[in-house]
C-alpha cells in the first residue's frame, strides 16, 4: 500500500498519468470523465513513418529526456513546499501537510489534475514554490471538484501576487465548468510587502470573495475547511463559503489577530478565545462543523460533498459507466524522440496526433488544401474532438481552412483541441497581396467567437499572431498546457535579432535583448507567471487532455446554446 504522499505525487506527475492512460477497465479513474461513446472505428488509423532506431530520433529523444530531468527536479522542490524544517514543524504539531490533506480528501485512485505547479518558479528569490497554494481537479465522493489549498509551510500560506493569480485562475476554471470548490484554508492573508500588487486592483485579493459570491449564486457549491490560521482577508474564505468546517484547537478565524487587537484596542486575548473553532461553532456561529483533527475535518468535508451531490444541485454530476476505449497504436513515449527540443527542426504533427488519440484513428479534413495546418476529427478517452495542428507557417489557405473547420465544429458542437507549433502568419509581398491580414483575422475571430470548449497544448513554438490564431492565453481556452520544450513570444529569437539589427547598430545590446527574449519565452518562465495551466511531459498529453475534456464536456451543453455560429463580420 502506497502512502498518501507517494500516491499524490503519482497523481500529480507522470507516473500515475502513464498508469491511467494504459487502463481500459470500466473502473479506471478516467471512466467517470468519459461519456458513453460511439465507436470511432470508422476513422482510419494514421500511418507512422517514425524509426525509433534512427540517429535523429535517438538524439531528439535524449534532448527531451534532459528537459524531463530538469522538470522533475523542479517538481521535487515543489513537493517539499516551504522546506524540510517547515514541514517538520507542521508534522510535529500533528497536522497533515497540504498534499496529504488533498490525498486524503480525494477518492481512492482518483486522478488529480494539478494546475500550475510551477507557479512562482524563479520568482521571489525562489521562496514561494507553487505560489504557496496547490490547486487542481479531483474526485470527491464521485464528484469532480476544484480544490484550492493553502500551503502554510510556504510563508505561512500568505498571498503573493502569483498566489492571487493562481487562486483566481482556479476559480475561473471552476465557474466556467461548474465545478464545486473546496478551499483548504491555512493562510495569514496578504503578503504585506507586496500589498500594492495584491490588494487594490480588480483582479486582486478581493476578487476571490467576489467569485465565491457569484458562484454560490449560480448554484456552484463553495465549501471551506479551516485547518489553521485564517486571518484578515483569509477569514473571508470560510465566511463566504456555503458551508464550512474548522479543526478545534488548531484552526482560527479572525479579521485581526491578537497583536493587532492589542494595538488597536489595548485588549489582550489569545488566538483560541479570539477566533478559535469552539468559539465560532458555539458562540459566533461563523462555522458549521467543529472537527477534532485534520482527518476528521476531511471526513466531514467528504460528507458535505456527498450531501450536495445527493441534492442534485446545478453543476454536480455523477460518474457514468462507459465503454472501453482503444489506446493509441503507437507509443506516446516516442513523442520526445519525434519532436526533440530544437524548434528549428520540423516534424509532422500527425505523428503527435497518432500518439494522442484513441486507436491512433484520425479522420483528416481537407487534407489536400492549406497543408501547413492539419485539421480533423478524433476521439480522446471517448470524447469526440476537432483537432487543429500546425505543420508550418500559417498561409492564407491554411487560415481559411482552420476557420472553416472551427465553423464546422461550432455547428456540430464538437470541442476543439489546438496542437501548437507555429512561427506566425506568412509575411512578404505575395502574402500581403493574397490577403493574409484579413484571412488571418478570420481565424482569430473564429477562435475568439466560437462557443465550443477549447483546449490548447503548446507543443513547440507559439509566436506572434500565430499565438492568437491557435487559441493562446488571451483567447480564453478552457485549459492551456505546455510541453517543456515549447516557447511563447512575440517572435522567434532569430527574427527578433534581425529586426533589432535594422534599428540599432549596438550589437552588444542586441545580443542582450535576444538572450532576454529567449529566457522569457521558455515554458517554465511562462508557467511560473500563470501564462498556462501547467507544464506537462509529452507522453502525458493524452491523459491530461482526456481529464480536461472530461471536465469541460460535463458542464457544456451544446444543444442548449442560444446562439450557434455567430462570428460577427468576417472581412471577405
Amino acid at each position: 500500500m502506497l502512502s498518501r504522499t507517494t500516491r499524490l505525487i503519482q497523481r500529480t506527475h507522470s507516473h500515475a498519468h502513464r498508469a491511467l492512460s494504459s487502463t481500459r477497465s470500466l473502473s479506471s479513474p478516467l471512466a467517470a470523465l468519459r461519456p458513453p461513446v460511439s465507436s470511432s472505428h470508422a476513422f482510419p488509423v494514421l500511418p507512422s513513418l517514425v524509426d525509433p532506431s534512427s540517429e535523429e530520433f535517438v538524439e531528439r529523444a535524449e534532448q527531451m529526456r534532459e528537459k524531463e530531468r530538469e522538470l522533475r527536479a523542479m517538481w521535487g522542490k515543489v513537493l517539499m513546499g516551504g522546506g524540510e524544517k517547515a514541514q517538520g514543524k507542521a508534522k510535529k504539531a500533528g497536522k497533515l501537510l497540504v498534499r496529504e490533506r488533498i490525498d486524503a480528501l480525494l477518492d481512492p485512485f482518483s486522478p488529480f489534475l494539478e494546475l500550475s505547479s510551477l507557479a512562482g518558479e524563479g520568482m521571489y528569490d525562489g521562496k514561494v514554490p507553487a505560489g504557496g497554494i496547490v490547486t487542481g481537479i479531483g474526485r470527491v465522493n464521485g464528484v469532480e471538484c476544484m480544490i484550492v489549498a493553502n500551503d502554510a509551510t510556504v510563508k505561512g500560506g500568505s498571498y503573493h501576487p502569483v498566489t492571487v493569480k493562481k487562486h483566481l485562475r482556479a476559480q475561473e476554471i471552476a465557474q466556467q465548468n461548474k465545478l464545486p470548490c473546496i478551499y483548504i484554508v491555512e493562510s495569514g492573508g496578504a503578503a504585506l510587502p507586496y500589498q500594492k500588487d495584491v490588494f487594490p486592483d480588480r483582479d486582486h485579493f478581493g476578487r476571490i470573495f467576489y467569485n465565491m459570491a457569484r458562484m454560490s449564486a449560480e448554484g456552484i457549491p463553495q465549501l471551506a475547511v479551516v485547518h489553521g490560521i485564517s486571518v484578515a482577508g483569509g477569514a473571508y474564505v470560510p465566511a463566504m463559503a456555503d458551508e464550512n468546517i474548522i479543526v478545534a484547537n488548531q484552526g482560527s478565524i479572525f479579521l485581526a489577530g491578537p497583536p493587532l487587537v492589542k494595538a488597536a484596542l489595548g485588549e489582550e486575548v489569545d488566538s483560541e478565545t479570539l477566533g478559535g473553532g469552539a468559539m465560532h461553532a458555539r458562540e459566533s456561529g461563523v462555522v458549521d462543523h467543529l472537527a477534532t483533527s485534520d482527518e476528521h475535518a476531511i471526513a466531514l468535508t467528504r460528507q458535505a460533498v456527498a450531501g450536495f451531490a445527493a441534492s442534485g444541485r446545478v453543476g454536480v454530476s455523477q460518474p457514468q459507466q462507459v465503454e472501453e476505449v482503444d489506446e493509441p497504436v503507437y507509443d506516446p513515449n516516442e513523442l520526445g524522440g519525434i519532436t526533440g527540443t530544437n524548434l528549428k527542426k520540423s516534424w509532422d504533427m500527425r505523428e503527435v496526433i497518432a500518439r494522442t488519440v484513441d486507436g491512433s484513428r484520425f479522420a483528416e479534413w481537407k487534407s489536400e488544401w492549406g497543408q501547413t495546418v492539419v485539421t480533423g476529427f478524433a476521439h480522446i478517452h471517448g470524447h469526440q474532438v476537432g483537432i487543429i495542428a500546425n505543420n508550418g507557417v500559417l498561409l492564407s489557405p491554411s487560415a481559411l481552412k482552420a476557420t472553416q473547420f472551427i465553423q464546422l465544429c461550432e455547428q456540430r458542437g464538437v470541442p476543439l483541441l489546438f496542437l501548437v507549433n507555429i512561427t506566425g502568419f506568412m509575411v512578404g509581398t505575395a502574402a500581403e497581396k493574397g490577403g493574409i491580414a484579413k484571412n488571418g483575422a478570420k481565424l482569430v475571430r473564429a477562435v475568439a467567437a466560437t462557443t465550443c470548449p477549447k483546449i490548447t497544448i503548446n507543443v513547440g513554438g507559439s509566436y506572434g499572431a500565430g499565438n492568437y490564431g491557435m487559441a493562446g492565453r488571451a483567447y480564453s481556452p478552457h485549459f492551456l498546457f505546455a510541453w517543456p520544450s515549447s516557447r511563447v513570444s512575440v517572435m522567434g529569437p532569430d527574427q527578433l535579432q534581425s529586426v533589432m539589427e535594422t534599428v540599432s547598430s549596438d550589437t552588444a545590446k542586441t545580443q542582450v535583448l535576444k538572450a532576454q527574449i529567449e529566457k522569457e519565452s521558455e515554458a517554465v518562465f511562462g508557467s511560473a507567471r500563470l501564462w498556462d495551466d501547467g507544464v506537462i511531459l509529452p507522453q502525458d498529453t493524452r491523459t491530461v487532455v482526456g481529464l480536461a475534456l472530461g471536465v469541460v464536456t460535463k458542464a457544456w451543453k451544446p444543444e442548449q446554446r442560444d446562439k450557434v455560429g455567430n462570428f460577427g463580420v468576417f472581412r471577405m
